[in-house]
This record gives structure tokens, C-alpha cells and sequence, in this order.
């Protein structure tokens, strides 16, 4: 699949972000295509998985992020495909609901995320309250904001 990447160079001295990124690549499903996230904190604490929606990234959670941080809690903050730093995909025809969602199930699969407190807002929430469906016992709670 033909896809843009976002130099790293335009993410530089960003006010308020200080979070190293990280790459998930290869994703099944989505081979050739890189997907950024955040991914701060213990990785044996409650996983706060900080879903974006349009037309924003991870850096919508550049507040919130530090005060789970500071609780003791993982965060894990993906850019959907097409957004911040992950690739853009070329063809507009593969922006779907389906597109999205799989990608974010490959990428929970990938990560292994348990005990995951999701966190959605605007599509995020669109997108994610489907995931607990797939995997319900990976999820133990909610913060839904701003979403249908």
C-alpha cells in the first residue's frame, strides 16, 4: 500500500510534548505500513489506551497523559493511520470504519495490552468501544468523552 510518512524532523520541540515515540510496523494486515504510539509508564500497571479522534493524534492527550503517569498508570496513545506520526496511506478509499478498527485490535494484539482502562474521545470513541467486544477480558473500565 503506497503511503506518506511525516518526517520525524516536523515533530521536533512541540510545546508540552516529551513523550519518546514508538513504532509498530508490519502490523497484521497492515504490512508496510508504520503505526506510532505513545507507550509510557510500568508495563505491568492498568494500561491507559488514549484513542484520538478527528482530525488529531496522540498529542490530544499531552495533559492527561502525565496525571495517569504520575498515578502509577501504563499509558499507550496510538496515531490512527493518517494521523500525527503514523503513515498516511495514499488512497483515500481505505480510510473505513473497518480500516481503523482492525488496525487498532492488531495493534492491542501486538502490544498484548491487559487490564485496560480505555480512553476515547470524538472517532476514538466511535472506534473504540467496539474493541472490548473482540477481547471484553482485557478491558476493566472506561472514560468516554466528547463521543456518539
Amino acid at each position: 500500500m503506497e503511503a506518506k510518512r511525516t518526517p520525524d524532523a516536523r515533530f521536533e520541540d512541540i510545546p508540552d510534548w516529551s513523550f519518546k515515540p514508538h513504532y509498530a510496523e508490519d502490523l497484521p494486515g497492515y504490512e508496510g505500513l508504520r503505526m506510532h504510539y505513545v507507550d509510557e509508564g510500568p508495563r505491568d500497571a492498568t494500561t491507559f489506551l488514549c484513542l484520538h479522534g478527528q482530525p488529531s493524534w496522540s498529542f490530544l492527550y499531552r495533559k492527561m497523559a502525565p496525571v495517569f503517569l504520575d498515578a502509577g498508570y501504563r499509558v499507550v496513545a496510538p496515531d490512527l493511520y493518517g494521523f500525527g506520526r503514523s503513515d498516511k496511506p495514499v488512497d483515500d478509499d481505505v480510510y473505513t470504519f473497518n480500516f481503523h478498527r482492525g488496525a487498532l485490535l492488531a495493534l492491542v494484539e501486538a502490544l498484548d495490552l491487559k487490564d485496560v482502562c480505555l480512553v476515547v474521545q470524538d472517532w476514538g470513541g466511535i472506534l473504540g468501544l467496539t474493541l472490548p467486544l473482540e477481547a471484553p477480558e482485557r478491558y476493566t473500565r472506561l472514560i468516554i468523552m466528547n463521543t456518539a
